[in-house]
């Protein structure tokens, strides 16, 4: 998968920001974002999912537990905006 750049940051950098809290989608921020940027981003952001879901979870932590529910979290909602803004734009993910 071709490697883009988001406001100069990797595709990959800037699905961990979401991730992290750092960057939020909406569909202003989408509204530059050519076919292929669409595709590799929802590709990143699957990725981290994944990343995340396959750590171990820490079963007496509760402070571990919320940081990574948080993350999962911010993961879905930028999932759902990107789908329904490349839906709108008729890009296919």
């Amino acid at each position: 998968m071709a490697e883009g750049s988001i406001r100069g940051k990797s595709v990959a950098a800037v699905a961990k920001d979401i991730a992290d809290g750092y960057l939020f989608l909406n569909p202003l921020v989408l509204k530059k974002f050519d076919p292929e940027t669409f595709k590799s981003l929802h590709f990143q952001i699957r990725k981290i999912q994944v990343d995340i879901r396959g750590e171990k979870f820490p079963q007496h932590d509760t402070l571990k537990i919320r940081q990574m529910n948080m993350r999962l979290q911010r993961i879905h909602s930028a999932l759902i905006v990107l789908e329904h803004t490349a839906r709108e734009r008729k890009v296919m993910l």
